[in-house]
């Protein structure tokens, strides 16, 4: 039987879009590629290819992290006694878990910020076993709890957030110094989370202006006012979602035209690219040349622990790969996608997360 010329071709652009998607997700298979052969189609061949991951060390900043205990009662009730199905602790924190995730794709990971010297074992073995550097500075007492209650026959997740532990002036000087010692050896600074009690609201503006100072690219996930303040240091990049938004600007961004006006305007700020999480509606990318808005194919959410999280390693991931804004909105979103798939903040295997990057609308907007 004879395949139509256009059949052909469309099953041979169908083989060539699953070919690059799959070496944008196993970089180091690309490297052994001889030089004469590309997975690249002909519209694609600007693409470069990526990086050595030995080249690029990334640090995560997470001065507040917390144990992620999730809990499983079926049919769960508040007022009333309820028995736990199944339970399960993690180590967690925005900027621990953005290394994790970078850690599982081979990047060279440290962490630094705070951590309760009364239960740090459990932050240890983690790193240890995922072989992430561990810079954190131990202050007195216990990292905090958070609880999410996992109730699978009603699909319903509900969270119960501990505070954090209370650092003191010297602690913060500690932090400081470690932070100038590894910005000798490492490129990039992903700042992530809440700040803890007794920390100024603007220490992320100024380990933004230390760090920027000697030429490092940071990345930014706040909310609240460590947001608005770190805004003016002018981050190479922000990611809050829809609602950290129009909390800092005091509006509502009810259409997709003041979401991109809003990007807009901290782009204004010195930013180069802001990423907007909106749930369920997907999440807008923007920077000055171009506007893309990345909608997610229906899932099975199993627990939303990391999901921003993991689209900020799937952003930084792109971005050290050279994509596009368009591939790099679909594998920031994939990886997203992947983590609500998990319980505790991890990923599915990369075939997984490729397959679902498959399945990711991505849309340019003007």
């Amino acid at each position: 039987m004879t395949i139509p010329q256009e059949g052909r071709q469309k099953a041979e652009d169908e083989k060539q879009n699953q070919r690059t998607s799959y070496f944008l997700l196993y970089p180091f298979l690309y490297s052994l590629l001889p030089p004469q052969f590309s997975v690249l189609s002909p519209q694609s061949s600007a693409l470069p290819p990526p990086p050595s991951l030995t080249m690029t060390k990334i640090t995560t900043i997470t001065l507040n992290p917390a144990i992620d205990q999730t809990i499983a009662i079926p049919n769960f009730q508040a007022g009333a006694v309820n028995r736990v199905a199944w339970e399960q602790s993690d180590p967690g924190g925005k900027g621990v878990n953005v290394a994790s995730f970078l850690a599982d794709f081979g990047y060279s990971i440290a962490v630094s910020g705070f951590l309760g010297q009364e239960n740090a074992e459990i932050f240890q073995a983690f790193f240890t076993q995922k072989q992430i550097t561990d810079r954190f500075v131990r202050i007195p007492g216990k990292t905090r709890v958070n609880v999410k209650i996992v109730d699978e026959v009603k699909q319903e997740i509900t969270d119960v957030n501990f505070p954090g532990q209370t650092a003191i002036e010297s602690d913060i000087q500690s932090l400081i110094r470690t932070i100038d010692q590894l910005a000798a050896d490492y490129d990039w600074f992903i700042l992530s989370g809440s700040i803890p009690a007794g920390i100024p609201t603007r220490i992320y503006a100024e380990l933004i202006d230390r760090l920027k100072a000697k030429n490092k690219t940071v990345v930014l996930d706040a909310s609240g006012d460590s947001f608005r303040e770190a805004i003016t240091a002018a981050p190479y990049a922000v990611k809050p979602n829809i609602h950290e938004l129009e909390e800092v600007l005091g509006t509502v961004l009810d259409t997709e035209a003041k979401v991109i006006q809003a990007a807009r305007n901290l782009l204004e700020q010195g930013i180069h690219t802001v990423v907007v999480s909106m749930g369920e509606k997907g999440a807008m990318f923007v920077e000055k040349a171009d506007v893309v808005l990345a909608r997610p194919p229906q899932i099975e959410v199993k627990s939303t622990v990391g999901a921003g999280d993991a689209m900020v390693a799937g952003f930084v991931t792109a971005k050290l790969r050279g994509l596009p804004l368009t591939d790099g909105a679909r594998l920031a979103t994939a990886f997203s996608l992947g983590a609500l798939t998990q319980i505790g903040p991890r990923l599915p295997p990369i075939a997984a997360i490729e397959s679902t990057m498959q399945q990711v609308r991505v849309q340019s907007l003007h």
